[in-house]
């Protein structure tokens, strides 16, 4: 096997093949990033077999920005007969070696209008296959999802990749993507960001401890509150600071406190906070190194903050950001974990998230 296929948001494609032509250099393994533009996905080359297995074994999933779901290729396919797709499928799995048994089979097509017209005939294929790959002992009798997961990847009628990626390496979503409802009380649309980040960078098994209600939140750059929102709603308190209008349906739960003053500018009157939040049209060197100091400060233990990105050389300027980031915090011995993710509802802007591992007092 020497393909693996990347899912990103579709014009963010020269940006993915960056990322893994970088992530694969690190482990000397070598090839190249097929791209076109506005698909939706990306496939990277190796040179030698075998190594598409490495790359989606030791590539943290994790640390990827711009991906949303990696796997190996075992087989492309074009041209799939309408009267029977699922035999040659089966015939091109047969003839590769090395393609583990897996626990879950996940039909899917990139995130763009014309590949997503195929979702409704992917449903619909999902049962079959997985019948025949059971019967051909590529899936395991019953669901497992802590065993490998087989990926379909239709990108256009009739021409698809299938292949593999590993439980613990993923992107737990169909697609990359969480299904996420838009709730009819929310302020504003971006409350999705901030309930995907959520999802994203903090396991659920956890939500109980680091969510938690009776936590203080601040929230920079609140107004009208759609980050506040998702605050509110598990219970927290809020300093909303924006020197605009908060939805008076914030205000009227008693939870949240609106400073009109500048984020820049904004002290906490107590060292309580647990949670900053920040959402604000600002460079993004000026945040990441704002949040840095929130951190460095002891004002908050984890923070969750969008990144502007530039119209071009997007890539670079993230890496740039974060890497600054890093070193602001270890040089003022900060011990942390960081992640930042191009999440299904950003759009020009990744979301980072820091959570602070060294006790300043709290």
């Amino acid at each position: 096997m020497k393909q693996v296929i990347l899912y990103c948001r579709a014009g963010f494609e020269k940006d993915c093949a960056g990322e893994i032509q970088d992530k694969a250099n690190t482990l000397e393994v070598f090839g190249f990033p097929r791209v076109k533009r506005n698909s939706g996905y990306v496939l990277f080359e190796c040179y030698t077999e075998g190594d598409a297995d490495r790359l989606v074994r030791e590539i943290d999933f994790q640390t990827l920005i711009f991906a949303r779901q990696m796997f190996a290729v075992a087989a492309s396919l074009e041209e799939l007969p309408e009267s029977d797709r699922i035999s040659p499928i089966l015939d091109a799995l047969a003839e590769q070696e090395g393609v583990p048994t897996c626990g879950d089979l996940r039909v899917e097509t990139p995130d763009t209008n014309e590949a997503k017209e195929l979702l409704k005939f992917c449903r619909k294929f999902t049962v079959p296959l997985r019948q025949a790959m059971r019967g051909k002992g590529l899936l395991y009798k019953k669901d497992n999802l802590k065993k490998p997961v087989m990926h379909l990847c239709f990108v256009e009628p009739g021409k698809c990749y299938v292949g593999y990626s590993y439980a613990n390496n993923n992107s737990q979503f169909f697609m990359g993507i969480p299904r996420l409802k838009f709730p009819s009380d929310a302020p504003s649309r971006s409350t999705l960001k901030l309930e995907e980040a959520f999802h994203v960078f903090i396991p659920k098994s956890e939500w109980d401890e680091r969510l938690a209600s009776g936590m203080w939140a601040v929230d920079l750059g609140a107004c009208p509150g759609g980050w506040t929102y998702q605050l509110v709603k598990r219970s927290m308190f809020v300093h909303a600071i924006d020197n605009g209008m908060m939805a008076q349906s914030l205000m009227d739960t008693g939870q949240v406190k609106h400073h009109q003053a500048d984020g820049f500018k904004f002290e906490p009157p107590r060292k309580n906070v647990t949670w900053l939040v920040c959402d604000m049209i600002e460079k993004p060197s000026r945040v990441a190194q704002l949040m840095g100091e929130w951190i460095i400060k002891g004002w908050c233990k984890e923070a969750l903050f969008n990144l502007k990105l530039p119209m071009k050389g997007r890539y670079d300027e993230v890496l740039q950001d974060i890497e600054n980031l890093k070193t602001f915090l270890k040089e003022n011995g900060i011990k942390f974990t960081l992640q930042a993710k191009h999440l299904y509802h950003d759009r020009e802007e990744i979301t980072v998230h820091v959570q602070s591992h060294t006790n300043l007092g709290w």
